[in-house]
């Protein structure tokens, strides 16, 4: 048996404690650090092999794994872009040097150019909404994400495009008789227009018509925008138009091409009826004035959309997540990030609660996954391995100096 093999063997044996004391070190300075995932460190024994009847001694070699894929438990806030992951898959955020890392640190907050960053400062990323069709999405890259940005938020205005105006027209009531209902509509600037639906009776049984105008409540001056010539059959029901709609024509207010103007609207009139009862009506017209953004709303498939003070919502992005095969193999880089390694396998695209992805809670933060008994427990196993392998080196040594005085 070598006495410097002694000696070295201790020396591996401090710096393997060394390492795992720099891990429990690491994990117990993280315990509150959202979506922080522990280290561990795990020994494998070195035997280097026996000749001559003489014992060589080897040493041990750390190797640190993350528990990435282990979830942590969830703490609740009043900030609906405060996000975590229920279940498999990590947010994708954008650094300042413009490259795509995975997170399960979701404490996002709305910075002054629109973005939301975390606590580290990188930006969230997902995909333009639209309510026609979900975003193409390439399965194992990072082309087609965009910045999540709520800047063009601030302020809204919904100009109107469509409405539906149900009405009983009182069939007993002597020609001519007319009556007067009103919608109220929202121009390109969200300025209120009234339109005022006028119908009238005929000579002809069954028939009536119905003007559509708007009235300048400065000049008084009457525009026309829609005439239809209303039919009901026997029962009562609306027959002419077939359709049952009605559309207006363009109107314009002032000069110029900042002035406001009213687009067609198109008028679902099929509730229309003609029957012996009294005149009654009941109908709306979509869009909004002017409006400003009161808070944001993120449901479990991650659409986020931005709430105004007049009631609407209004779905702006979808948070993209990922996925990989071996998240325990992911490289852990500064600022609770992660990056694909060689054994992580390639990263996989999806959305919330679809297929191996979990759901987003929305007002909830991933706490860290590290649990502070089994890190001091840790640490004085270490300390206690550490004096003992000090003590083979310190042997080694006091060996080592006998064997010198042997020449003395």
């Amino acid at each position: 048996m070598s006495l410097y093999g002694t000696m070295r063997t201790g020396v591996s044996g401090m710096n393997a404690q060394s390492n795992r004391l720099s891990a429990v070190a690491d994990n117990i300075a993280n315990a509150n650090t959202t979506g922080y995932k522990k280290a561990s460190t795990q020994f494998s024994s070195l035997i280097l092999p026996t000749t001559g009847g003489a014992y060589n001694s080897g040493g041990v070699t750390t190797d640190v794994r993350y528990s990435i894929s282990a979830q942590g438990t969830f703490t609740y806030t009043t900030s609906a872009t405060d996000l975590a992951i229920n279940g498999n898959g990590f947010f994708i955020v954008q650094g300042t040097d413009g490259v795509e890392y995975l997170t399960r640190a979701g404490a996002f907050t709305p910075m002054s150019d629109g973005s939301l960053r975390n606590t580290a400062g990188y930006k969230l990323m997902g995909y333009e909404y639209s309510s026609t069709a979900d975003p193409t999405i390439v399965i194992n890259g990072y082309d087609g994400l965009s910045e999540i940005n709520l800047s063009d938020g601030a302020l809204t205005a919904t100009p109107s495009t469509a409405g539906e105006l149900a009405v009983n027209l009182p069939s007993n009531e002597a020609h001519p008789y007319s009556k007067t209902t009103s919608l109220v509509a929202y121009d390109s600037l969200g300025n209120t227009r009234k339109l005022d639906f006028t119908y009238e009776t005929t000579a002809t049984a069954g028939e009536w018509a119905l003007t559509v105008s708007y009235t300048d409540p400065d000049t008084g001056a009457v525009t026309a925008l829609a005439n239809e010539t209303l039919e009901f059959d026997s029962s009562g029901n609306l027959v002419t138009p077939a359709d049952g709609m009605l559309s207006t024509t363009d109107l314009t207010f002032g000069v110029g091409p900042g002035a406001p103007i009213l687009n067609a609207l198109d008028i679902n009139l099929a509730g229309t009826t003609q029957l012996a009862k009294e005149f009654g009506a009941d109908g709306d017209v979509n869009g909004s004035g002017p409006s400003e953004v009161s808070g944001y709303e993120i449901s479990a498939d991650g659409v986020l959309s931005v709430k105004y003070d007049n009631g609407d919502l209004i779905p702006k992005f979808r948070i993209a997540m990922a996925n990989v095969q071996s998240p325990d193999k992911l490289s852990p880089l500064a600022g609770n990030v992660y990056s694909q390694s060689t054994d992580s396998g390639v990263v996989v695209m999806g959305y919330a609660g679809n297929s191996g992805y979990g759901t987003i809670l929305s007002g909830a933060l991933e706490d860290s996954n590290v649990d502070i008994a089994e890190e001091l427990t840790s640490m004085i196993e270490s300390q206690r391995n550490y004096t003992a392998n000090s003590k083979v080196f310190q042997t080694g040594s006091e060996l080592m100096d006998v064997l010198v005085n042997l020449v003395r």
